[in-house]
């Protein structure tokens, strides 16, 4: 398992980011400017003769710059050459030869102006030659006779071709020269042997030269050898040999070991010359016996070991990117054990011109000041020539305003006249450099240039930039609104408004420049690592003195997107089931996607695996599987990958022959790839293939692609078997083909060889049209002419275009026609349906296809004008009703009368209190007919219709609304049919109403049968009640089951029955294989499971169960294992379980469902153990005794108690026992005490005529409350004074002693 770095196109933005911060100011088009070069060819402009030649020259202005020629610095008259002509709104040149001519008559120097009123921009000097491919001449090669050892070149002296053809040395029966330290090609092409032996007699030498525009390969009459040996001891020469051994072969066959010596270059010193940013090659080859060595040094120095690398065995060293430090003394070491000599090369490096500052575009407003600056540098030291409009500058008419000092030009108060385009050319011996830089005098206020209100999503802790490109004249000052500041002129198109960062945030403007922001200095604002609270609306600003313009920016911060459970390697064995998880957290506002790759290619997902959301399940593992997955979760903002490797173990066999023991793989990539027999529609493809891996190869594909209408898409072009490696490919005209092959095995396909070259068929007419070619309307006046592109095999030829012509049908008018480049053509303002003829036709620059075949399309259509009339509905049965009604005109169906439809609803049913959907339904009747059976209606139902007729725009009017009302019919099923066996003598029956019951119920009809095996016993009928929804009945027998089919009816019949089975008994056991009476005895967290079945012994199961969150697991069981514990069970959960065997998951038993019981923890202990409970408890038995003392004291006295004074004790008026000025509690004792009442605390209250307990008590006063129901005080003292000759024992009463206490 492991977490894989994003690829590197997730990084390129960072990369683009990196390259916009600089760049020259582009004036928009809209604004009037001088001329500017955007595309030219290349100084040195090489062309195939084959082609027709082009020389590009594009330019850009406002006005729209006019182009003229100079070729070998003379006006080059167009007009006047018959085969030369200039693009359309372009300078590019084009010379045809299809009608003759020879292009060497038209190589030279030629150079492009660009012209508009504002001044003249100037292209390279461009210097076309046609390439050559000269035949070599015709030579008679004598046998080279050498002496075994002596050293040996074959030289090749190819024809001078332009470019300069690619060397190869091959045998005459097309076998590449085994090449090595010892026989190596040079530089030059040659073929140097440093010591020669017997073996190589055994082929021929020739010399290969590949010329690269004509695709062409001619090869030079072979070289053989005949080497001259004095025999000492046999060694067989028919077999190449390394170097070593090869030196080992001379000495054993007793060749004379020699010190080595210089075969090139020759002597002890030489010089050379390179030009900077060139490749530096150095070379020596050496001969001797045995080998020599070579060793590579640099005087005074070490070598550059950034950009040099060896090359051909160490005989030559490249230096890439030269520049001049890496001139001096190279040289190089040969040696073997006889000796060494050295080689001293000095490396001299010159310049062609190349820029330190390169003129720029200078935008500047009346008055201004400004200069344009010229400085390269060169070897020689390059000279400085400035121009104006393509003139000299001195033969320029004088500007007061401009001064020239050297290679700067110095303008001072610019006016609208000073508009002009500005050439610097800067050259010496080795080349030239010419730039051109317009001065432009404007006043324009600022303006932004980017989309106003950008929004941006950026990924959370991800770099970002944001930008804000302007223009104005003169360039804008920034400046912030709180507090102000000015950061004086920008010189650059690009800045963001802030104070230090020129920019605001939510409307706040703060300083963001340092940490993790950075402001560049064209004002663009980095954020290095985006957090959230950086998500907001920034603001830019812009200025100067004609006005202000301002933008924002929306930056919105996503959440990345993480694979938080990875998937892991894994080990498996052939044929089991391997799942690979793949989790993923994305911000919930993207979009996921979760890809496979396996062996860093896009995963086929076949019939043996399955792709979920957080999974990859493989069935069936096979040895093929094995390999590296990698799970891709991706957004359109960011990815991220996870890698696992999964080995397959294969089954232990006995390999039956030494390949079988072999492990097989994909075969190896074909290379070498080469193009030959190169004719008009063909061309031989040749490759060597690769190593098939044990498994023969099968198959070959050779795929194209092509770099004009598709490039970088492949193609398969055409297959062939695995036994051949040269095909001949027929090519379709002007396709600039490039092939690959791809080779094919029993295990799978290898990846693509490396492309071969490009090879372009000469151009042709079309030989074929368009395919697909529709005219419909899209609106009501107009028609859309559309066809299918032809694709890059079909075209032919440059510049594909379609003609497409069309005229009204019945009118027989002329074509109207136009010339399309894409794929649709709207012709507007057409009549509402009317037929047109169209045809389109195929052109490229050679010429038309044949004539196209005439195709029928119709305008736009609008909306029918009339509805269906005398509609007529005639009930057919309970579910279905027949239509008819009158058509509809023709010229009202203003289009293609496409079907009748009917729309219908139901309204209500007929029996009350039933709810009814009132969805609109609708019934369609294709074509133009007049009758029609809508069905599937609901029976005893009032039902609504409406009908409309329906062309291709949609419906027409609709028609008079209809009602009807459809008969009784029969119900459907009963609904949740339920068969119960409580005990072995009982079955009980359980259903609901059906759901629709299509008119009143009048009862069910059951019907049921008792079956044991293939024995099937007399059927019973039952009738029951139309609100009876239950059965109970005894069996007649234990063993038997029962199959029960229930139906309702209504009036008109019964309606759909439903059957089920009654359960089998607990110890019935099948014939075939299975699993049975799964029993379930679940607890909290836990669960024993028990089962039946009638496998053998040594039987393994798989218990499976999944929980209410759908998360499936499972156990593994042996047979004689049971019962089962579940031990990682949620409490209170309701879980679904089955059994299977382990060897074939299609054996299982039925599924069940059970739910684990609420837990109790420790926090759930007994209530009767809690102190809180005991407490209280313990307070509601002391108040409930303190009540019963209080109640028996109040026994105990009785009697009356006389109050001496009323005032202290008032009553209430109403109270009865008020005559005697008295209370008589003896006729109370069942009642509660007047006016008090039990708090929830237990607690006596004190309320209105409340006594309180206190007044019973010994010594103290009892104090009252202050809210008037009692006025005065009662002590003990007291009350002994006015109850006199009482003989009441209150100073022992359990009362006072518990006051007492207090």
């Amino acid at each position: 398992m492991a977490r894989q770095q994003p690829p590197p196109w997730v990084h390129a933005a960072f990369l683009l980011f990196f390259l916009s911060l600089g760049g020259a100011i582009e004036i928009p088009m809209d604004l009037t400017q001088p001329p500017t070069i955007t595309k030219q060819s290349v100084k040195d402009h090489i062309v195939d003769p084959r082609d027709n030649i082009l020389i590009e020259c594009e330019a850009k202005g406002n006005p729209a710059p006019s182009f003229h020629w100079t070729r070998n610095s003379r006006f080059f008259n167009i007009a006047k050459d018959p085969r030369v002509s200039m693009r359309r709104r372009s300078g590019t040149l084009v010379i045809d030869f299809r009608s003759g001519g020879r292009p060497e008559e038209y190589e030279g120097e030629y150079q492009c102006f660009a012209r508009n009123k504002f001044g003249t921009a100037l292209s390279n000097r461009i210097r076309l030659q046609v390439s050559k491919s000269p035949l070599w001449p015709k030579e008679n090669l004598d046998p080279v006779v050498v002496q075994e050892g002596a050293p040996l070149t074959l030289q090749c002296n190819p024809p001078p071709g332009l470019p300069s053809p690619v060397i190869f040395w091959m045998s005459s029966s097309m076998e590449p020269i085994t090449q090595d330290k010892r026989v190596s090609q040079g530089h030059n092409g040659d073929l140097y042997f440093s010591n020669v032996m017997l073996q190589d007699m055994q082929t021929d030498y020739s010399c290969n030269a590949r010329f690269h525009f004509t695709h062409t390969i001619q090869q030079k009459n072979p070289f053989t050898l005949k080497v001259l040996t004095s025999r000492r001891k046999e060694v067989n020469p028919g077999f190449p040999q390394p170097a070593g051994e090869a030196d080992d072969a001379l000495m054993a066959r007793g060749v004379a070991e020699r010190t080595p010596s210089f075969m090139y270059p020759q002597g002890t010193s030489s010089s050379q010359m390179v030009l900077r940013g060139m490749d530096l090659l150095l070379e020596c080859i050496a001969s001797g016996v045995p080998t020599p060595d070579i060793a590579w040094y640099k005087k005074g120095g070490d070598l550059p070991s950034d950009k040099a690398k060896f090359e051909n065995f160490n005989k030559a060293l490249r230096i890439t990117n030269v520049s001049e430090e890496d001139s001096g003394e190279y040289f190089c070491l040969a040696s073997n054990k006889m000796g060494s000599i050295r080689h001293t090369i000095s490396v001299r490096v010159k310049a062609a011109p190349y820029w330190l500052d390169e003129p720029k575009n200078l935008i500047l407003a009346p008055g201004e000041d400004g200069r344009l600056v010229c400085r390269a540098n060169g070897n020689p030291k390059p000279t400085v020539q400035w121009m104006v409009n393509g003139e000299p500058l001195q033969s320029a008419p004088p500007n007061p305003n401009r001064e020239v000092a050297g290679d700067t030009i110095i303008f001072r108060d610019t006016q609208i006249s000073s508009r002009a385009v500005y050439q610097c050319n800067t050259s010496n011996e080795h080349g030239y450099l010419l730039a051109n830089a317009f001065v432009s005098v404007l006043d324009v206020p600022p303006r932004m240039l980017s989309p106003r209100n950008q929004f941006i999503r950026v990924i959370l802790y991800n770099r970002t930039r944001l930008d804000c490109p302007f223009f104005g004249s003169p360039i804008p000052t920034l400046r912030c609104w709180s507090p102000p500041c000015s950061l004086g002129p920008v010189l650059s198109q690009y800045a963001l408004f802030r104070c230090s960062v020129v920019r605001f945030k939510n409307g706040q403007g703060s300083n963001l420049d340092g940490g993790n922001y950075h402001v560049y200095e064209n004002g663009s604002l980095e954020i290095k690592m985006i957090r959230k609270e950086d998500q907001g609306i920034y603001t830019c600003v812009a200025t100067n003195i004609l006005g202000k313009a301002e933008n924002q920016v929306r930056l919105e911060v996503k959440d990345p997107t993480r694979i938080y459970r990875m998937p892991e390697d894994q080990v498996a064995k052939r044929g089991t089931t391997v799942q690979l998880e793949c989790r993923v957290k994305h911000d919930p506002s993207l979009k996921l996607t979760v890809s496979w790759l396996k062996d860093d290619e896009p995963l086929y997902i076949g019939n043996r695996m399955k792709k979920e959301d957080d999974s990859l399940t493989i069935f069936g593992v096979a040895e093929r599987d094995q390999g590296s997955y990698t799970c891709v979760a991706s957004t359109e903002l960011d990815q991220d990958l996870a890698k696992a490797y999964l080995t397959v173990l294969a089954d232990q066999a006995t390999p039956t022959n030494r390949l079988a023991a072999l492990p097989k793989g994909r075969p190896d990539r074909p290379r070498d790839l080469e193009l030959t027999d190169l004719a008009e529609r063909s061309v031989r493809l040749t490759w060597i293939p690769g190593d098939d891996n044990n498994s023969p190869i099968t198959d070959y594909v050779v795929q194209f692609e092509e770099d004009q209408f598709q490039p970088g898409v492949w193609h398969d072009h055409s297959k062939f078997p695995g036994s051949v490696n040269s095909a001949i490919l027929q090519l379709s005209p002007y396709v600039n083909y490039q092939f690959r092959v791809i080779a094919v095995n029993e295990v799978g396909s290898s990846h693509p060889s490396l492309p071969s070259e490009r090879y372009r068929t000469s151009g042709a007419p079309p030989e074929s049209n368009p395919s697909d070619v529709k005219g419909e309307g899209t609106r009501k006046n107009n028609m859309e002419i559309t066809w299918t592109p032809m694709n890059a095999t079909s075209a032919f030829g440059p510049n594909l275009r379609y003609i497409v012509k069309w005229r009204r049908r019945e009118t027989r008018e002329t074509w109207n026609n136009v010339t399309v480049w894409g794929s649709r053509y709207v012709v507007g303002q057409t009549p509402v349906y009317v037929p047109y003829e169209i045809r389109v036709q195929a052109e490229n620059d050679f010429g038309k296809a044949p004539e196209p075949d005439t195709v029928i399309g119709y305008s736009g259509e609008d909306y029918p004008r009339a509805a269906p009339t005398e509609v007529k509905i005639r009930v057919l049965n309970s579910t279905a009703i027949s239509l008819q009604w009158n058509r509809v005109y023709s010229d009202t169906v203003q289009g293609q009368l496409r079907e009748y439809r009917a729309y219908y609803w139901r309204e209500s049913s007929l029996l009350k209190n039933l709810w009814v959907s009132q969805k609109r339904q609708q019934a369609s009747f294709p074509g133009d007919r007049p009758r029609g059976v809508v069905s599937r209606l609901f029976p005893y139902s009032n039902y609504k219709l409406e009908m409309v007729v329906v062309n291709g725009r949609g419906d027409g009017p609709r028609s008079e609304t209809k009602e009807f009302t459809t008969p009784e019919g029969v119900p459907s099923a009963p609904r949740r049919f339920r068969v119960r066996q409580p005990n072995l003598e009982t079955i009980n029956l359980e259903w609901d109403h059906p759901e629709h019951p299509n008119g009143i119920l009048t009862g069910y009809t059951l019907k049921y049968v008792a079956f044991n095996g293939t024995k099937v016993g007399k059927q019973m009928v039952e009738n029951f009640s139309p609100n009876q929804t239950k059965f109970s009945m005894q069996r007649a027998d234990p063993v038997s089951r029962y199959r029960f089919t229930l139906s309702a009816r209504t009036q008109v019949g019964s309606g759909e029955a439903v059957t089920e089975e009654s359960p089998a008994p607990p110890n019935e056991a099948p014939d075939e294989q299975s699993i049975w009476n799964v029993t379930v005895l679940p607890n909290s967290k836990w669960a024993n499971i028990t089962w039946k079945h009638n496998f053998g012994p040594g039987t393994d199961f798989v218990v499976e169960y999944i929980d209410s969150n759908h998360t499936k697991k499972t156990v593994p069981v042996k047979a004689q294992a049971q019962p089962i514990q579940l031990t990682d069970l949620y409490p209170g959960m309701t879980y679904t379980l089955r059994v299977y065997s382990r060897d074939n998951e299609g054996i299982s038993s039925t599924v069940i469902t059970f739910m684990t019981s609420t837990a109790y923890t420790n926090n759930q202990a007994d209530i009767a153990t809690q102190g809180w409970f005991i407490g209280l408890m313990c307070a509601i038995a002391l108040l409930v005794l303190i009540l019963l003392i209080v109640c028996f004291i109040k026994r105990s006295r009785g009697g009356k108690y006389p109050v001496r004074e009323k005032k202290d004790v008032p009553l209430g008026p109403e109270d009865p026992k008020e005559e005697d000025g008295s209370f008589d509690y003896s006729d109370e004792d069942n009642k509660p005490l007047q006016g008090s009442q039990t708090s929830l605390d237990g607690t006596i209250k004190q309320q209105e005529s409340d006594d309180s307990l206190v007044d019973y008590g010994e010594g103290g006063e009892g104090q009252f409350n202050e809210d008037g129901s009692f006025i005065g005080q009662y002590t003990v003292k007291k009350d002994k004074e006015e109850t006199e000759g009482n003989e009441s024992s209150e100073a022992t009463s359990p009362v006072n002693a518990i006051y007492s206490l207090a």
